[in-house]
């Protein structure tokens, strides 16, 4: 693989920039920069803006919306959304359920929910974690009991991210309690209006309402909204994941916080002089660095897979368990960086229209916010302890 970028390359990337120069508002990135608050309609107009440009679906089948872009013109423009300081693509659509309808939905489904995505018609939320089912799904306990022509469902989900915005849910659930954990499990598509559903908020430490519980309660869910065969879900979940597990990885948002990892160094002092000149923290820097580095060859070498249609194997959980500890060493050297200026931590400053004056430098309060966010991405996703054995199977059979 050649990893210079070539005129072609070099010319998308400036076709990119330009695009997002003139249809980015800049309210909504300082926003982003700002580390506010987002709410739906903020989604939504970066999402629409992409979808109107054919942009959204970008690594899509071109017969179902995609771009055709080759590995290296996605990850170009991945680095790009990141450094205009857009809003992330909500992945529950477009990047999870997308994929899987692709591969394993009938041509009805595809035909009606494939252009919902990709219009923002429907915002979908992910229906796989429950109280005592996280990194260990195959335990869940939500019920599908057929009744002809449809489902009854009971049971709860939790940690339902941005749950509260969602009008549809895809969900594992057990239709054949008495198979082995792995069998007897489906994968269903349920309308978030039916009666018997409650959704309620989690708020997590840092006062943020993220994620949430979801209750099923008598669900009547049709026969039809079924993805693949019936007690075969566990086929669609862990091609989903794999998905799911590249994306946590982030390698464009790591190259863009270790940037500005640099720029905090050289503005802290130690002794009377700035941080980055300190050779143990330099030190810590360049070797954050070199894994970065080689992490995004790796990344690169897995969507050049994924666009020649493999999905990712367990090269996806080894990108899951270094991209998430690439991340979370970033924060902790940012707050490092920061050192007693990391501490002080707002919430309501991240309400948007919050003009008073800050704690320290105006980029500390957000450092301490995603250091403490960024302790949850070893875990969700399936966390690293079951990549690991996902990993010691796929290669030694263990």
């Amino acid at each position: 693989m050649n990893f210079e970028y070539s005129e072609k390359e070099k010319v998308f990337r400036d076709d990119v920039k330009k695009w997002l120069k003139e249809t980015l508002p800049s309210t909504l990135s300082e926003k982003v920069k700002k580390y506010q608050r987002l709410n739906r309609e903020d989604y939504e107009i970066f999402m629409k803006n992409l979808n109107d440009r054919g942009w959204l679906a970008w690594h899509w089948p071109t017969e179902y919306g995609g771009t055709g872009w080759s590995a290296i013109e996605k990850h170009i423009f991945e680095e790009e959304i990141i450094n205009a300081s857009a809003p992330r693509i909500v992945p529950f659509g477009v990047n999870m359920l997308g994929p899987v309808l692709i591969e394993f939905g009938t041509e009805e489904q595809k035909k009606y929910y494939l252009p919902r995505i990709l219009n923002n018609e429907d915002w979908w939320a992910q229906g796989y974690s429950e109280p005592g089912a996280g990194s260990d799904l195959a335990s869940l306990k939500t019920r599908a009991i057929d009744h002809g022509d449809h489902y009854i469902v009971n049971g709860q989900k939790t940690w339902t991210t941005l749950g509260q915005y969602a009008n549809k849910i895809f969900c594992l659930v057990k239709t054949d309690i008495n198979s082995k954990p792995q069998s007897g499990i489906s994968f269903l598509l349920i309308d978030m209006d039916t009666p018997g559903i409650e959704v309620k908020p989690i708020v997590t430490l840092d006062g943020e309402h993220e994620v949430n519980e979801v209750w099923f309660t008598d669900v009547k869910v049709p026969k039809k909204n079924l993805v693949g065969k019936e007690n075969e879900g566990w086929t669609c979940a862990k091609y989903l994941l794999t998905f799911e597990r590249t994306g946590i990885a982030g390698v464009p948002y790591s190259k863009s916080a270790l940037n500005l990892l640099k720029i905090i160094s050289k503005k802290s002092f130690k002794n009377g002089k700035p941080l980055i000149e300190d050779p143990v923290f330099s030190s810590e820097i360049a070797e954050l660095e070199i894994d970065l580095l080689a992490m995004e060859i790796f990344n690169l070498r897995i969507v050049s897979q994924a666009s020649e249609g493999k999905a990712p194997g367990m090269e996806s959980s080894l990108l899951k368990i270094k991209g998430t500890l690439v991340r979370q060493r970033t924060t902790e050297l940012l707050r490092k960086a920061l050192g007693p200026q990391a501490l002080p931590y707002l919430p309501e400053q991240f309400d948007e229209g919050w003009n008073d004056m800050p704690i320290g430098p105006d980029y500390a309060g957000p450092i301490a916010k995603q250091y403490f966010n960024m302790r949850k991405i070893s875990i969700y996703g399936g966390s690293n302890e079951i990549q690991k054995n996902i990993v010691a199977k796929a290669s030694f059979g263990l």
